[in-house]
């Protein structure tokens, strides 16, 4: 890369003439094409979903992050959408925000592999791409350079790239994607400065690490320590009864170490689009490469993946001490989301749980506010609204999702029989009794 098409690009940047496409609107990419052009950029985001090209283009934001007023204001502020890169006659500045899934317990990049091939008909000198999408170290200078160079245009030569992890706290009040430092790398100095020059434009503080492998390997490190941590605490969870102890009590006291703790609750397991695959990436990284198991990947993800199963046992056990079978009893489960204050259901355990309740032949009903606002495709539960008449026509309400709209008292008041999977309802009383 000469010295000049770097510092052109980044002097574009600065002034807020680069032309930036991001590929990929939905959790990530939507938040980041917002910001870019809340700070001047002109930006077209692109996402193969007509429906969610339409609902942008009608104003109809489908990400909480991201309310309807603000997305109003980017499109009336040079925010565009589109379905394909077809359109457009170059970029200068592109980020791939895609979906990295897993198929089989083998990574599915083809995701990124059809962005880069895109990006690939229309890229030009001194242009810089960044892949944001969650994956395995070395997944930038091994897989996304290649196809990139297809242009027959060289990286580190003719254009720029880099990795930044995205880092979005869906549902979160505080950590919003401008405040939250972004870890930034290229695969070599000039791709670092432009990358740098983008980002600082966006967020607070950026982090440079040594190379696009490092920071891949931030983002899977980051999601592995809190994967393995719940592990830690639903196993715990799981014994706990067993041994007369509490495990919320002990879990607040040892919150209240100022040093060397950090505090992980229980719950019905994990969901979302990166704790139930972003271990699992490193994971097979590892195996692929050196051979050997990375054991506790393999083991929290074991312990997590059979929490739902340890619900419905207990869901079980609480009927029967109140002389129920499982077979017949109306179940209203108290959010189906994977995260409180969120639409997002993919990967969610409540989902689990409430295909094995339905297996046992309970009748299931739903309750999400949510999902219900985002009214996304392919639920395969009703929604009912939460209130009175919902918790007063089950026989048993199971709380999975300590959503904020759930209001404590009322739950109390007026379900019959509780489960609680989230410790919200501890210390309250119900049917005469502490929780």
């Amino acid at each position: 890369m000469t010295q000049g098409s770097a510092s052109s690009l980044v002097e574009r940047i600065a002034d807020r003439t680069a032309r930036v496409v991001i590929i990929g609107q939905g959790y990530v990419g939507l938040p980041v094409a917002m910001r870019a052009v809340e700070v001047g950029f002109n930006v077209v985001g692109v996402d193969v979903d007509t429906r969610r090209v339409n609902a942008l283009k009608e104003g109809r934001s489908y990400v909480e992050d991201v309310p309807g007023e603000r997305l109003a204001s980017a499109l009336a502020s040079g925010y565009s959408v589109a379905e394909s890169l077809d359109e457009l006659d170059g970029f200068d500045v592109a980020i791939i925000t895609v979906p990295t899934p897993l198929r089989d317990g083998t990574p599915d990049l083809s995701y990124v592999e059809s962005a880069a091939a895109s990006l690939a008909a229309i890229l030009s000198v001194g242009a810089l791409v960044v892949l944001e999408s969650t994956t395995y170290p070395g997944t930038t200078e091994e897989l996304v350079a290649p196809i990139l160079e297809t242009s027959g245009l060289v990286a580190g030569k003719d254009f720029m790239l880099g990795y930044s992890p995205e880092r979005i706290d869906p549902g979160s009040e505080h950590w919003r994607f401008e405040n939250t430092p972004k870890v930034i790398s290229g695969i070599d100095a000039d791709s670092l400065r432009a990358v740098d020059a983008f980002y600082s434009a966006l967020v607070d503080k950026t982090v440079p690490v040594a190379s696009p492998a490092e920071a891949e390997m931030v983002k899977l490190l980051e999601n592995t320590f809190r994967h393995v941590n719940i592990a830690l605490v639903n196993e715990l969870a799981m014994f706990a009864g067993d041994l007369g102890v509490d495990i919320w009590s002990a879990i607040d006291a040892a919150s209240t170490k100022p040093f060397g703790y950090m505090r992980f609750t229980p719950g019905p397991g994990v969901g979302g689009h990166c704790l139930p695959v972003d271990p699992s990436y490193l994971s097979w990284r590892v195996r692929r490469r050196s051979g050997h198991a990375f054991r506790f990947v393999e083991l929290a993800n074991d312990v997590n993946e059979h929490m739902p199963d340890h619900v419905v046992r207990r869901v079980a056990n609480l009927l029967n001490r109140n002389g129920r079978p499982v077979k017949d009893t109306c179940i209203l489960l108290l959010g189906l989301a994977y995260k409180a204050a969120t639409s997002d259901w993919r990967e969610s355990p409540s989902i689990v749980v409430a295909e094995r309740l339905s297996t046992l032949g309970a009748v299931i009903t739903a309750c999400d506010p949510y999902i219900a606002r985002a009214k996304p495709p392919g639920l395969p539960y009703e929604l009912v609204d939460f209130g009175e008449d919902a918790l007063q026509s089950c026989d048993l309400a199971i709380l999975l999702v300590d959503h904020p709209d759930f209001d404590p008292e009322m739950i109390c008041a007026h379900a019959p029989l509780v489960f609680d999977a989230k410790g919200v309802l501890r210390g309250r009383i119900m049917n005469g009794e502490v929780l």
